[in-house]
């Protein structure tokens, strides 16, 4: 990727350096050994790491000569004069071209690098399915081609498969068979269900065909002809499911088998035996579905019930994988597998979702019919509701962020903007308006407190786990990453205002507020009234705010005055990056990109998206009424504090999606998205959400005070101040994001042991 100044082709003719003449090889190599980037070198690259997703960090002029990165120096006199190199680096970090599939999938790139986008790693369309690498399409592939098998059969997984379902399945087979046998007319279904048994105990390398009508006239006839495949080897590379028919001889005169339709075999199949192993196979398709790296095992189940086992038993023929479809003899391959696990399975996508965020959704149904009709905690307790109510919000958080970017990507700027500004924020605001409301209805001061630890949690996760950890996981795999300075600035400064805005009415009161305290004894056990001298010891102490003038007349306006700012300070972001100082953030699609693909296959589309945005926002109110329903009795264990829970619990569980594409992003060295991610939603914490809900309090008083506790407020700004000093280089590493993660687990392990909140 590149990115594209509008001045860069005249200022490259007048900054390009004539003293390099010689042929120049790329400034970064890859080292294949050990998986990493090697460091340019003094004596012949030139430059820093050109990493097509970020920009690149200015270098000393003593160390290393920026220039062109499309040149090498033979020694550090061949370099151009300093000024030149700068510019040269200037002109450098100013492209960045981006390549994708299609037009569609170009402008879900080109949103990722823009300010107050919500960034999203997955696709919004259908990948060419001939351009993916081999690993994916084993992962889409049918089990029902027999290939070429060099490998290991007792694997790990097969054993897995042996224990956790084979012996099973083929028990559930081999009773069938007993019952189909007892039954006397279906003794062809029972000798199935045998060949079957023995088959599901062990299914790896052989394989399940239907024998065709020419194949099946020769066997009846002459059952020790040469086409018959269970004596065949198989010396062919590939057997292909496509039928292959070649003259036999004519057995016209041989009687005709009875339709499958007219059988009494065929009732009493689809009656006794078919049911129970459609039960069974169901269950297994079902476990080992959810299990994800078991997804062979569910597609050979699902297989087994919609083909095999809907087919006359003639027509089934069990053999190894490795016998020969001789010539002359007309079958098709049904199902055949090899392994039946695959580690690759975490990126399998079902309509463009994540299988796990896919296995995660039926939880959202669990939790409303336990949470809605189980009212007296007979069936679940309070606990067990809670953590269901909480987790169900996962999936639907990465259903509205494929939904925000499937939009966003088909239609204009101004549409997009629209849409990320709307449902950016949704599933935290729909928990805090929702918790605010019952605290308010029930007289529970606790649980706004709650909310401001969850919106304080979320921004100390956004600003220190989610970059750490993704600096530590891309640094893991890449020695050094860089990412440009001067966007993440903008970011940082902006992060320094919300982060000031919001915390001013707190510092305002503390510096204004009067000090009051329930109860005071001195150290004689006299109480607060008495003339004993000596220490004194207070309890609740708290700044008295609602009995004076100070709050109507001071505090709440400075609060109105806040909210208003902020907001506007969001816009002038999204003006400053996006309309005047563009070029930071302008990426442009490159000459990479397919024209082939006309017609892009988009897995949503608007309409589509819309009516899921609106059925998952609904669904998230009703996750997020349950969780505050059910959230008192988790408020209520007394080793815990309530702070903890609402930092922790509350703020970092809608967030998992975006930690995903963070983490997904490093991992593809693109660390600069990666930092994006927990910024911009730390910024919209601060700018949208908190000016939203004093908006919400303004019209509907929920006794929501933009107040926090010294803990939220000290813990805010040594985050910012922390994240800043790591950010100023423009580059990163696994130790820098060791240095985040463990400074956000010593704040947590603060919100752990502080008591909760007075009064609650």
């Amino acid at each position: 990727m590149s990115i594209s100044s509008p001045h860069s082709s005249e200022s490259s003719r007048r900054r390009r350096p004539t003293e390099h003449t010689q042929s120049c090889d790329p400034p970064w190599q890859h080292d294949p050994r050990a998986g990493h980037n090697r460091e340019p070198s003094h004596e012949g690259l030139c430059g820093g790491q050109l990493n097509p997703a970020d920009t690149f960090p200015s270098f000393q002029h003593h160390s290393i000569c920026p220039a062109l990165c499309t040149t090498k120096c033979s020694s550090a006199h061949s370099c151009p004069i300093h000024h030149t190199c700068d510019d040269g680096w200037v002109e450098i970090q100013s492209k960045r071209i981006i390549s994708a599939e299609n037009e569609v999938e170009a402008n879900k790139l080109v949103n990722n690098y823009r300010f107050g986008f919500r960034k999203w790693k997955s696709h919004v369309t259908e990948r060419p399915f001939e351009d993916r690498s081999e690993v994916v399409k084993e992962l889409y592939s049918e089990l029902k081609v027999i290939k070429p098998h060099t490998g290991h059969l007792i694997t790990c997984g097969n054993i897995a498969y042996l224990f956790l379902f084979g012996w099973w399945v083929s028990l559930a087979y081999f009773l069938v068979s007993m019952l189909m046998f007892i039954t006397v007319i279906g003794l062809p279904y029972g000798r199935l269900c045998l060949k079957l048994s023995c088959y599901f105990l062990w299914p790896f390398g052989k394989s399940i065909h239907e024998i065709g009508n020419t194949l099946r006239r020769c066997c009846e006839q002459a059952p020790d002809c040469e086409c018959n495949i269970e004596e065949a080897d198989d010396n062919s590379p590939v057997l292909l499911p496509s039928p292959t028919e070649m003259p036999i001889p004519d057995f016209s005169g041989q009687p005709q088998q009875t339709p499958y339709w007219h059988r009494f075999s065929t009732y009493a199949w689809l009656l006794l035996g078919y049911p129970p192993l459609v039960v069974v196979h169901s269950l297994a398709c079902f476990l080992s579905w959810i299990l994800v790296f078991t997804i062979p095992v569910s597609k050979m189940n699902a297989r087994t019930i919609r083909v095999i086992l809907l087919l006359p038993p003639e027509d089934v023929s069990v053999s190894t994988c490795s016998q020969r479809k001789r010539q002359g003899c007309e079958t098709r391959a049904l199902l055949c597998c090899y392994h039946a696990a695959n580690w690759y399975y975490y990126k399998f996508t079902v309509d463009g979702i994540n299988v796990f965020a896919v296995n995660l959704l039926p939880l959202v149904i669990v939790a409303m019919v336990i949470g809605y009709i189980d009212r007296e905690n007979q069936y679940a307790s309070s606990e067990v509701k809670f953590a269901i109510a909480i987790c169900s919000i996962i999936p639907l958080s990465y259903y509205i962020g494929m939904g925000i970017a499937s939009i966003s990507a088909q239609s204009n700027f101004a549409v997009g903007a629209v849409v990320n500004a709307s449902f950016g924020s949704i599933t935290e605001l729909t928990f805090y308006i929702t918790a605010l409301l019952r605290g308010h209805r029930a007289g529970n001061p606790c649980l706004q407190e709650v909310v401001k630890a969850a919106l304080t949690g979320t921004l100390l996760g956004c600003i220190l786990f989610i970059p750490g950890i993704c600096m530590i996981i891309g640094g893991l795999r890449h020695s050094e990453q860089t990412f440009n300075s001067r966007s993440t600035g903008v970011s940082s400064a902006l992060l320094f205002i919300s982060v000031g805005g919001v915390f001013a009415p707190t510092l305002f009161s503390k510096a204004y507020g009067n000090l009051v305290c329930d109860a005071c004894t001195n150290s004689s056990g006299g109480n607060g009234t008495s003339n004993s001298s000596g220490p004194f010891i207070c309890h609740n102490c708290h700044y008295d705010l609602n009995n004076g003038t100070l709050f109507h007349n001071h505090v709440q306006p400075l609060v109105y005055t806040v909210s208003a700012l902020l907001p506007i300070a969001y816009i002038i972001g999204l003006i400053f990056t996006l309309k005047t100082h563009s070029h930071i953030y302008n990426i442009r699609v490159g000459e990479r990109q397919e024209t082939s693909h006309h017609g892009a296959v988009v897995h949503w589309s608007r309409w589509r998206s819309l009516v899921i945005l609106i059925m998952a926002t609904v669904l998230t109110s009703v996750c997020a009424d349950l969780v505050t329903e059910h959230i008192q009795p988790i408020l209520n264990q007394p080793n815990i504090s309530q702070y903890f829970i609402g930092v922790t619990v509350l703020a970092m569980v809608p967030e998992i999606p975006e930690i995903v594409n963070g983490i997904q992003f490093a991992l593809q060295n693109n660390i600069s998205l990666s930092l994006e991610v927990g910024i911009c939603i730390a910024v919209q914490v601060c700018m949208l959400q908190i000016p939203i809900l004093v908006l919400f309090n303004s019209f509907y008083d929920v006794g929501f005070v933009l107040l926090f506790s010294d803990l939220h407020l000290w813990a805010s700004i040594f985050s910012v101040i922390l994240v800043n000093y790591i950010f100023m280089d423009g580059k990163c590493d696994y130790f820098q994001g060791t240095a985040l993660v463990i400074n956000y687990f010593i704040l947590l392990a603060l919100y752990f042991y502080a008591p909760s909140p007075a009064g609650c």
